[in-house]
């Protein structure tokens, strides 16, 4: 499937408001640059959700108006957040701690490769200048649980889904759930297993072989 024939499914709004929905209430959450960055912008009040950051910060709400915002209060993506009532601030040692401690129940992870496996590619392309995996090395193996928010499609029309990751990974057999603007899949090992198509979406839609869907 080309870029001309993709169809749009949900906004990245919606996106993020399908993950919220499976978050359980006054959960830890630590959310990834890009995409997953609008999660905290739309998260209901009432769920009580604590928003970490690696840098160094649990209790983000959303983003500042201009007559709150600060140049010091910012998150791993260096944008800059506000903070709910009964907010932290640490050291970088102590918020790797309660990643690597199993204390984050949730992450949000961007990515650029998912497989049937569960394997995630989400940090470099080959011959591309980077700057390092940053904290993904530890979310993906010290999170309860790695939901993945991306587009089904690259800009170049290849589905993002695929039977085994060609990219190199940030983790092995980490995903639980993706979250595309097509749907939502689980990674069975073997297959990709269809929990939720968008409005208007079909299986042909996807871009995934028949052989690789449940």
């Amino acid at each position: 499937m080309n870029e001309a024939t993709q169809i749009t499914g949900w906004s990245k709004q919606q996106m993020a408001d399908e993950i919220i929905a499976m978050l359980t209430p006054g959960c830890s959450l630590n959310l990834g640059i890009g995409m997953p960055t609008l999660i905290a912008e739309r998260m209901p009040a009432e769920l009580n959700v604590m928003i970490h950051s690696e840098n160094g910060v649990l209790g983000i709400n959303g983003r500042p108006t201009p007559e709150t915002v600060s140049a010091t209060l910012i998150n791993a993506g260096k944008e800059t957040v506000s903070v709910g009532p009964g907010a932290s601030y640490f050291d970088s040692a102590t918020s790797f701690g309660m990643i690597r401690g199993g204390h984050i129940d949730f992450s949000v992870l961007g990515g650029m490769e998912v497989d049937v496996a569960g394997n995630l590619a989400n940090w470099m392309i080959p011959g591309k200048k980077v700057t390092g995996m940053g904290g993904a090395m530890d979310l993906v193996n010290g999170s309860k649980r790695i939901l993945v928010m991306l587009t089904q499609f690259s800009k170049s029309g290849q589905c993002k889904l695929r039977d085994q990751c060609e990219l190199p990974l940030t983790g092995q057999a980490v995903v639980t759930t993706i979250v595309t603007n097509l749907g939502i899949f689980t990674p069975t090992g073997r297959s990709f297993r269809i929990e939720k198509l968008a409005a208007g979406v079909s299986r042909d839609d996807l871009g995934i072989p028949a052989s690789l869907l449940e």
